[in-house]
């Protein structure tokens, strides 16, 4: 870990973090006439309260690989909150042009899922639904995970698995429709290809300088 003491300047980055959050929060309003994006296949999927366990795993899923990334490889730290800044801007955008919301079901019963989805309810207002931030940033890691040489093989299994878990679990507790679910993944893909590939190509370009020199 000294040897990561020269980058820790780079970890001044997740302070882009709560300044999105504090954006979230501003546009989550029903200020705006809003939008239900529900589909059939949506009335199929049914409200499984057990499912809000990996929903709120994902603020642990986000932070600890984006600190992962730094320590193992900046430059894909970097690429990774670009993608995850970048993604949540165009959102912020949407969100406030375009309003969308989820109806949610009403919770009966007193157990420990439903009360968890109680708290998230109570805290998170039905609006900022179509993209997704949750499905955004929790793609946006497993598309960084990717690119991360070297790493144990325990990374490469529960990266995708936990990931497609969090998902899907905005499905199921009623957070979001699959058009909202969809639309994010398409959109992490857009800008991951364009930071990603402008990112290689401006490596090759230099190190072809670098040989000609």
């Amino acid at each position: 870990m000294s040897n990561k003491m020269k980058d820790l300047p780079y970890l001044l980055f997740f302070l882009v973090m709560p300044a999105l959050g504090l954006i979230y929060k501003l546009l989550n309003t029903n200020s705006r006439e809003a939008v239900i994006l529900s589909t059939d296949i949506d009335g199929l999927i049914p409200f499984i309260p057990v499912f809000i366990v990996p929903y709120i795993l994902w603020y642990a899923f986000i932070l600890g690989y984006l600190f992962y990334f730094w320590y193992k490889d900046i430059p894909i730290f970097l690429k990774t909150l670009s993608i995850i800044a970048i993604g949540e801007l165009v959102c912020f955008v949407i969100y406030f042009y375009f309003q969308t919301t989820v109806p949610r079901p009403t919770l009966e019963g007193d157990g420990l899922f439903v009360n968890l989805v109680r708290m998230i309810y109570s805290h998170d207002q039905p609006y900022n639904a179509f993209p997704s931030i949750h499905v955004l940033t929790t793609f946006a890691i497993m598309l960084g995970n990717i690119n991360i040489k070297d790493k144990h093989s325990f990374h490469s299994i529960f990266v995708p698995i936990m990931g497609s878990l969090i998902i899907i679990s905005t499905l199921f507790i009623k957070q979001h429709f699959i058009l909202d679910m969809v639309s994010s993944i398409f959109l992490t893909v857009f800008i991951y290809g364009i930071i990603f590939e402008l990112y290689g190509f401006g490596e090759k370009k230099s190190k072809q300088t670098y040989i000609e020199e």
